[in-house]
């Protein structure tokens, strides 16, 4: 971790426990699951950079995750018992999509060389297209503008964790071997939209025909078959591990893998509501990213698990 981001990590850890009861509360709200063995990755990577193939026999010791992405009013309620302040709020500023914008012209581009993104003061969580905005009616949305650092505070106050990218993949597939979506390899599934995607010509038109040009309810479309919501597409999620350019290695089967945290590059899952076949299907089962762990933006939150082993030591 560098310097400048270890007051970030501090922070989060430093964060005061939610009341017991409520921290048994969202234990039980969560999803049980055996574990056990499971085919993780994909037989051939559609982006080589990505090194989400091949795939791998893996093992997961019982774990439980959360049904849905960390929604605006749970992350709310977090903040008013806490007074946490995210990476955005103390940066002043985040990436929003320039669409989501009134007047995109306004703000600068990103320096990635992604002019699709425009960095705007004063964007965050509760603000999420910047000032003016704010999360009314959006509140079973997933919070957005939260930073890997901010998404392990939230679990600190929980008594929770980020997944690993294991589990997170694992519960994804909902039960499925080998196949691209949590329902199969159809990317429209009896015709109908299945996932919150981008639709149309990226990044300019989006015909919305999933009903959303940003983010979706946490609930919408259907669940998969362990339960998750919307483990494609809608928001990206942050997973606990570092990020690794390569495939981990053998022996197989890998038990219970997990990047060890080194450097600030930090693993999401699952694409967003911007993902799209033209730039970047991302949006599989298998797929992966990566993102600083002091970076935010208007597509990505997280979800939260429970190492079952590691809880019962706490």
């Amino acid at each position: 971790m560098s310097a400048d981001t270890a007051p970030y990590m501090k922070a989060a850890l430093a964060v005061p426990a939610a009341p017991q009861e409520l921290r048994v509360a969202l234990r039980d709200k969560l999803i049980a699951l055996d574990g056990g063995f499971f085919d993780m990755g994909a037989r051939r990577s559609r982006f080589s950079e990505d090194f989400d193939a091949p795939r791998r026999k893996v093992r997961l010791s019982q774990f439980r995750i959360s049904a849905t992405a960390c929604t605006n009013a749970e992350f709310a309620r977090f903040v008013q018992t806490t007074g946490y302040r995210t990476v955005a709020e103390i940066e002043g500023w985040s990436y929003v999509f320039h669409l989501l914008l009134d007047d995109a012209s306004r703000f600068p581009q990103s320096p990635r060389g992604l002019p699709w993104w425009r960095k705007v003061d004063g964007a965050c969580w509760y603000a999420p297209e910047g000032p003016g905005s704010d999360v009314a009616g959006r509140e079973d949305h997933p919070v957005v503008h939260v930073a890997w650092f901010d998404a392990l505070a939230y679990c600190t106050w929980a008594g929770l964790d980020l997944p690993t990218e294991a589990q997170w993949e694992c519960a994804a597939r909902g039960g499925l071997s080998n196949r691209k979506f949590p329902w199969g390899n159809d990317i429209l599934p009896n015709g109908s939209h299945a996932m919150n995607i981008w639709q149309g010509r990226f990044p300019t038109e989006n015909t919305k025909d999933d009903g959303y040009l940003g983010t979706a309810p946490v609930t919408a479309f259907a669940p998969n078959g362990y339960g998750l919501y919307n483990t494609c597409g809608n928001v990206w999620e942050w997973a606990r591990d570092s990020y690794t350019p390569h495939a981990p290695k053998g022996p197989f089967p890998l038990r219970d893998p997990v990047s060890i945290l080194d450097g600030n590059a930090r693993i999401q899952r699952g694409g967003s509501y911007l993902c799209h076949e033209s730039y970047c299907d991302r949006y599989h089962v298998h797929s992966r990213t990566r993102n600083d762990a002091d970076s935010s933006t208007g597509n990505a939150g997280f979800r939260v698990a429970l190492d079952v082993r590691a809880a019962a030591r706490r």
